[in-house]
């Protein structure tokens, strides 16, 4: 196949009055946007086309979007002036109508992080009127961009079979591999064999076992196993205990690399008070604890249930951390109330973003520094610009490529007191 070859389907009939679903037209292929599509135009639309890349010239099928919205959704399906940066993709599930799980393995990889760079420099001028000067950097090991993805949730069909969701579809495609999970992951015979009683099967490849484990869905909690990982840094390691189902990041080196920036730029001190923001099942709380000593100490706060039971565990030798069950942006108002002061907060909130009331409420508890770790750029420029409101600029910004052939990107962003 050549590398301009996409897959043609068939042009559907119009879904309904109105629709422009199956519509096609040949156009050049514009910068990049958030969310793994590139930018063009239709009647005076614009299109949001996944499996282009900038400068391409493409033939271009709409698969969302009617008469009378803002924008639409399109697949590049054929692609006429190749970019010099394309690739045919490794996966044969990738492409147009295809799974959903990848966004751009139709593209060189080092090319990848510089779409997913211009991506969070677009976010953080479009939405804190920042210029940021960042690179998406890449993880150590996995050079390919292949085989690094440790937890995948596999879909299940009518007929038991395991599979990935077609893109933006209830379809299951049954797999025989999917490339970007661990070869552990696939060695769990997830998709060699039937699962007649689940609706998903989560697969864990963690760290500190031996293999992987499977877990259908759904499960009873007293049927999850509980899996070890370990994080070794340069000058810090731990081991965390936790169930199969729960958080931890997917990539083998984000969290020892994010927990090392961390430390490094936050320099905590003996005798210190940090705060932990969801903080999951103890991964940051631990390694503040480590750094303030007995001296200090770290209060860390988890609104998911299953995630405190973990959290427990993993800190309960620590007295000098205190662990709290709560919604973040209920939590924080007693301790402003209160007057209480820290020294440091880290905050690793969900893709929506911490908020307004957050980093308001954060912000008066007069953090010498903030650490924020963010899976999504637009939700932390928006976070950022709130902060400068409040008197804390961003002192520094790096972003990872902690989810390679995805859009996905991981940042973390110091933040500071204004002078």
């Amino acid at each position: 196949m050549k590398v301009s070859d996409q897959d043609v389907t068939d042009v559907p009939e119009v879904e309904a009055r109105g629709s422009l679903v199956g519509a096609q037209f040949e156009a050049q292929i514009g910068k990049v946007a958030h969310g793994g599509h590139c930018v063009t135009r239709y009647d005076g639309r614009v299109v949001f086309v996944r499996h282009g890349l900038p400068g391409e010239k493409a033939r271009v099928r709409i698969t969302d979007g009617s008469e009378g919205d803002r924008f639409l959704l399109g697949d590049a399906v054929a692609v006429l002036e190749p970019s010099s940066h394309r690739v045919v993709p490794a996966c044969p599930f990738a492409g147009p109508g295809k799974c959903g799980g990848c966004d751009w393995q139709h593209s060189e990889l080092t090319y990848q992080r510089e779409l997913k760079t211009a991506v969070v420099t677009e976010q953080f001028q479009r939405l804190a009127g920042l210029e940021v000067d960042v690179e998406v950097e890449a993880l150590p090991g996995h050079e390919d961009g292949l085989r690094w993805r440790t937890r995948t949730e596999f879909a299940v069909d009518g007929s038991g079979a395991a599979g990935l969701h077609r893109h933006h579809s209830r379809e299951i495609i049954p797999l025989g591999d999917c490339l970007i999970s661990t070869e552990r992951v696939i060695k769990s015979g997830v998709l060699d064999r039937r699962w007649p009683m689940a609706t998903a099967v989560d697969v864990v490849d963690a760290s500190g076992e031996p293999a992987a484990v499977a877990v259908p869905v759904p499960s009873r909690d007293s049927t999850i196993p509980q899996v070890t990982e370990r994080v070794d840094t340069a000058d810090w390691s731990a081991q965390f205990r936790l169930s199969a189902r729960g958080f931890w990041q997917v990539h083998p080196q984000a969290a020892a690399t994010f927990v090392a920036h961390l430390r490094r730029e936050l320099a905590p001190q003996p005798g210190e008070r940090a705060l932990d923001l969801y903080a999951g099942v103890g991964l940051f709380a631990l390694a503040l604890a480590d750094a303030v000593g007995p001296a200090g100490a770290v209060l860390a706060i988890e609104s998911d249930a299953h995630a405190i039971v973990d959290a427990k565990r993993n800190l309960r030798l620590r007295p000098e951390i205190e662990l709290r069950r709560g919604k973040v942006d209920r939590a924080l108002k007693p301790l402003v109330r209160q007057g209480i002061r820290t020294d440091l907060v880290v905050l690793d909130p969900p893709r929506t973003g911490a908020g307004k009331s957050v980093i308001k409420d954060i912000a008066a508890l007069a953090p010498r520094a903030i650490a924020y770790v963010a899976c999504d750029p637009a939700a932390l420029a928006r976070d950022v610009a709130y902060a400068r409101d409040v008197g804390y600029r961003m002192r520094s910004l790096r972003a990872f490529d902690a989810f390679p052939m995805t859009h996905h990107v991981e940042c973390i962003a110091i933040l500071e007191p204004l002078a």
